[in-house]
């Protein structure tokens, strides 16, 4: 399948800098969500880069390397858990997203946008199953995901009972056991296990 033809299209409009969006965490326990935004080159197409989850973690590492020194620019943004718990995830996402593109240090010509319209004041186009079928969206999501697991691997460190380096927050047989049997700690996003614990 060719992922290219949303940045084809843009490219033979003469726009140049055409940025990636993508975000993962929206639906984990715990931690952050964490968003990435991309710009890379014109023709410079980098082998195996599609829908993060499609991929085995070493790949997404590999994968994740090349496109961070190839890209034009990238950023890497975060929205914890307290926020999550006070905005939505909806509107967290969507904060995210902004904060990644902003932070770029190239402003794009256009914005690929993985999913549905989050109204942006700025040029975009939204593109469903984005990770899929936009080639940038795709290398978005793998930085995104590399970056998250990664940071779920360290925080495991500062609360080893839970096992967030293996099912990195999500809400796995084992995770919710182990939240009934002990409690939520400060990583925990309350409105989402609020089915299962009460304080």
């Amino acid at each position: 399948m060719d992922n290219t033809l949303y940045e084809r299209k843009y490219f033979n409009k003469g726009l140049k800098f055409i940025a990636g969006v993508d975000e993962v965490g929206r639906g984990p326990l715990a931690g952050p969500v964490v968003c990435a935004a991309v710009i890379m080159p014109e023709g410079d197409i980098i082998e195996g880069v599609t829908d993060s989850k499609k991929l085995s973690e070493k790949k997404r590492e590999a994968l994740a390397k090349i496109i961070k020194e190839r890209a034009l620019c990238y950023s890497i943004a975060e929205v914890y858990q307290e926020e999550i718990d006070e905005i939505n995830i909806l509107n967290a996402v969507k904060k995210c997203m902004k904060k990644s593109i902003d932070s770029l240090a190239i402003m794009p010509d256009i914005t690929l946008v993985d999913g549905v319209d989050l109204n942006f004041p700025f040029a975009c186009e939204y593109i469903v199953k984005g990770d899929l079928n936009s080639y940038t969206i795709g290398c978005a999501s793998i930085i995104a995901k590399v970056y998250r697991d990664n940071l779920m691997v360290e925080l495991a460190k500062e609360y080893p009972e839970y096992g967030f380096e293996r099912h990195k927050g999500y809400g796995t047989k084992s995770h919710i056991e182990k939240i009934k049997e002990i409690g939520p700690c400060k990583l925990h996003r309350k409105t989402f296990i609020k089915n299962f614990w009460e304080e």
